[in-house]
């Protein structure tokens, strides 16, 4: 049942980028990647690191703010305007059910400036999460977790942060590919 509600999700997805306007046009295309440029420097078990980061709403966001609230999953991405990152993202959008089930919020995170994050997630129509910019200075959050490429992108990376602020979760995913949904609510279920 939770492949079929996954691959709905998905199939939706990909025909709500194909009618998604003018603005794929933009994307810029990568060429093949090296899969993992970094070491991750927080493991589960570990309190999260804390951060407070511009989001394209104008407002600071604080991972400790969710604190005793809610689960937290952290989605670092590489770049915006790229087609992978320009997947996963609206992909999350699409399973907001699943995630207000589970009893968390997104908060993605790119080492691009606002105003860029601002554009791009505008012309995807919007997310029901923060998309939050670890721009300056320059990529200062993914570095303290150890997503921080040495071409100064980020990893495309998931960390998992439980109510009470700890790493359940860290998975750095081949930065040329998507993570699997499935893959994140089966996480997020194993810490309800």
């Amino acid at each position: 049942m939770l492949k079929k509600i996954f691959l709905t999700i998905f199939c939706l997805a990909f025909l709500a980028s194909a009618n998604a306007g003018d603005f794929r046009d933009d994307i810029f295309q990568v060429k093949e990647l090296k899969a993992i440029d970094s070491e991750l420097k927080v493991k589960e078990g570990d309190k999260a690191p804390d951060f407070s980061l511009p989001s394209t709403h104008d407002t600071i966001v604080t991972l400790s703010d969710y604190q005793g609230e809610k689960n937290v999953m952290i989605s670092f991405i590489p770049a915006a305007w790229t087609p992978v990152c320009s997947d996963q993202w609206p992909g999350y959008n699409l399973a907001e059910g699943l995630f207000r089930q589970l009893d968390t919020v997104v908060i993605g995170i790119s080492v691009d400036n606002v105003p860029t994050l601002y554009a791009w997630t505008k012309q995807m129509g919007g997310f029901w999460y923060p998309v939050v910019s670890d721009f300056w200075p320059h990529g200062a959050v993914a570095e303290e977790y150890g997503v921080l490429r040495t071409d100064g992108t980020a990893e495309r990376a998931i960390i998992i942060v439980d109510k009470e602020g700890i790493i359940r979760f860290a998975h750095v995913e081949d930065i040329n590919r998507r993570p699997e949904l499935e893959m994140l609510i089966n996480a997020l279920k194993e810490i309800q």
